[in-house]
């Protein structure tokens, strides 16, 4: 999708490098010859946090998530941006060290900062159990992993009980074999001893 963004990006003209940003402003995708540079594609700005924030928060008024305060409220159910913030920490906490929540999220954690010293493989092998719980649709990620688990537990399972079966029947036919064996024996003896009653 990231790669998807950037063509996008480049087919209205921006030359994309390595110092690009992720995000930027919109640009003028119409009336380009319009006499002034400002917005667009080839001058690209910096989408900032404030311009996140305006842009979830219009999303949200014109989704119907968002409605004007009642004359008693002050303030809205939650907040727009900083929920992206607290379902992080609440999601990201239930796998990962909560020392390590802190760090990825910027806060300061105080006095331990002079003695827990992670390297980052360390805090992105954590960051890495917690995808599938901060992914949207994630507990269908969850599940999925869940079900190919219990998937290859079950044909490991299938497999042993195969073998087992195998072992099983390998047995019925040697015992079969031998109580024929023992049956054709009988049979032997029973016929000398008729003759020798003659």
């Amino acid at each position: 999708m990231l790669k998807e963004w950037l063509d996008f990006r480049a087919s209205y003209g921006e030359k994309i490098t390595g110092e690009s940003w992720v995000m930027r402003d919109l640009w003028q995708t119409t009336n380009v010859n319009s006499g002034f540079r400002s917005g667009l594609a080839t001058v690209p700005r910096k989408l900032k946090s404030s311009g996140i924030k305006r842009l979830i928060e219009r999303a949200l008024w014109e989704q119907g998530l968002r409605h004007k305060l009642l004359p008693n409220q002050k303030r809205h159910e939650w907040k727009a941006a900083h929920g992206f913030r607290k379902f992080y920490k609440t999601r990201s906490e239930q796998v990962m060290k909560p020392i390590n929540v802190e760090i990825t999220m910027g806060h300061n954690i105080g006095i331990s900062q002079s003695y827990y010293k992670p390297t980052e493989h360390d805090v992105l092998e954590d960051y890495l159990k917690a995808i599938p719980l901060l992914t949207l649709g994630g507990d269908n990620v969850v599940l999925e992993k869940q079900i190919k688990e219990l998937t290859e537990k079950t044909n490991s399972n299938d497999h042993l009980l195969k073998a087992k079966l195998q072992e099983k029947d390998d047995a019925l036919t040697t015992l079969s074999d031998q109580v024929m064996k023992l049956k054709a024996e009988v049979l032997e003896l029973k016929t000398k001893y008729h003759q020798k009653l003659l």
